[in-house]
């Protein structure tokens, strides 16, 4: 009953919040449709099954404000625009900045502004995709999102255009009192086309909690060849809710990379849907943890229709008290015959505090299938220490250079020289 009650208080204060928000993308009769679902579902607790290891309550115990629209300056932006050759998207709090961004010189075929542009320029494209794959009733904080987000990022690419530079959109989160934001973007890649996109999640000028709530749909068209790479740095005032949707039509070829670096809690829900033939999927993770960090993945791989092939990578260094989760799933349905499914998790630990919850699963309904997953956690192997520093090696560096080792097969696997670099030296940093 108690745990009932609270449940309601928490439900409630979110009501208020959502009522507060307004304007938002949609109104009326889809509005309603997600303050109810995200009524139904309630904000998860730790009896739910796929909220277990990750506790909600951190990001809810402080009164929250709906995020306003702050200030920031093109200095505190370039701080963390690590691409010189990149188109440029600005999101401060949830709010396209096209006064921040850098647009003018977008190749012919790709559309990019704001959510709300694109609901009234390009209304066939958006009604047909905006919402369609993110399902509201599937988790409560979709829904949340769908009933506050004001507006976001809209990324088109027309049939058979190839965008060589890659588009960078860095998500800026700025407060000095408890605030949530509800991001929200969708990225449209049409057949036989090609894109590189890079999301970076930042924190500028904050001395209080921030919970991001972000949804990112993406549509990957047939015969089109997609890059995608999440960069998670928002410090300790960061609490991040990251869902990404991915549709994949036949014949395309998707890769995503999640590189979490920091942030008192993060949890990142990626569903990617296989929905024809022929299809490749990659999905490569690292996570780097300490303190009393919390970091949470959640992936699915849903494989509809057969001759299709998927490939999961995620690492784990764990450091101090901080806790990491991966529950990886793959499905394979009952038509996806031939299918070829991999997936694997590998963790270090590097104290005794640290704890790592990993569960792979496979749901397969076919029978001809190849399908595999593997899990594996454990300390820096002292013989290679030991062997390091009979060449001359100190311990620190000894260690230092067998967690780069470790972290490299993830790192090696993104295809832009300079976002690698930064990567590295990104990660070189939290090692020492």
């Amino acid at each position: 009953m108690e745990t009932s009650t609270k449940q309601n208080t928490v439900t409630e204060k979110f009501l208020k919040l959502i009522e507060s928000s307004f304007p938002t993308i949609v109104d009326g009769k889809e509005k309603d449709l997600a303050i109810k679902a995200f009524v139904n579902q309630g904000v998860p607790t730790r009896k739910h099954e796929e909220y277990k290891y990750v506790n909600v309550e951190l990001i809810l115990k402080d009164d929250l404000s709906v995020a306003t629209n702050n200030i920031i300056s093109q200095e505190q932006v370039e701080q963390f625009n690590f691409l010189v050759d990149a188109y440029l998207v600005v999101i401060v709090n949830g709010i396209f900045s096209e006064e921040l961004s850098r647009l003018k010189d977008l190749p012919k075929g790709m559309i990019v502004c704001s959510l709300d542009v694109a609901k009234e320029n390009h209304k066939v494209i958006f009604e047909k995709h905006y919402s369609k794959f993110a399902d509201i009733n599937a988790d409560a904080f979709i829904a949340l999102n769908s009933a506050m987000a004001k507006t976001g990022v809209f990324v088109h690419v027309s049939k058979s255009i190839i965008i060589e530079k890659p588009l960078h959109i860095i998500h800026i989160s700025s407060a000095k009192k408890a605030e949530i934001i509800n991001p929200r973007n969708l990225i449209v890649i049409e057949e036989n086309a090609q894109a590189k996109i890079i999301e970076s999640y930042e924190t500028s000028d904050t001395s209080a909690k921030i919970f991001n709530n972000a949804v990112t749909e993406i549509v990957v068209g047939a015969n089109s060849i997609v890059d995608h790479y999440k960069i998670q740095d928002e410090n300790e005032f960061g609490y991040l809710l990251n869902t990404t949707q991915v549709v994949q039509k036949k014949q395309s070829l998707f890769s995503t990379h999640t590189f979490t670096l920091s942030g008192s809690l993060v949890r990142n829900n990626l569903t990617i849907v296989l929905d024809g033939e022929h299809i490749e999927t990659h999905l490569n993770g690292l996570y780097l943890t300490n303190g009393n960090q919390i970091v949470d993945n959640h992936t699915v791989v849903d494989h509809c229709k057969p001759n299709c092939n998927s490939n999961e990578l995620y690492k784990g260094i764990i450091d101090g008290k901080s806790s990491a989760t991966f529950n990886g799933k793959i499905f394979v349905r009952k038509d996806a015959q031939k299918t070829n499914a991999f997936q694997s998790n590998k963790n270090i630990l590097l104290s005794d505090d640290g704890s790592i919850n990993t569960k792979p699963q496979l749901e397969i309904y076919a029978d001809d299938v190849k399908c595999s997953h593997g899990t594996s956690t454990g300390k820096l192997d002292e013989d290679k220490i030991f062997y390091l520093r009979a060449r001359g090696l100190s311990e620190i560096s000894a260690k230092k250079l067998l967690m780069h080792a470790f972290a490299s097969e993830v790192v090696n696997t993104i295809k832009i020289d300079a976002l690698r670099e930064y990567v590295e030296e990104k990660i070189s940093k939290r090692f020492e």
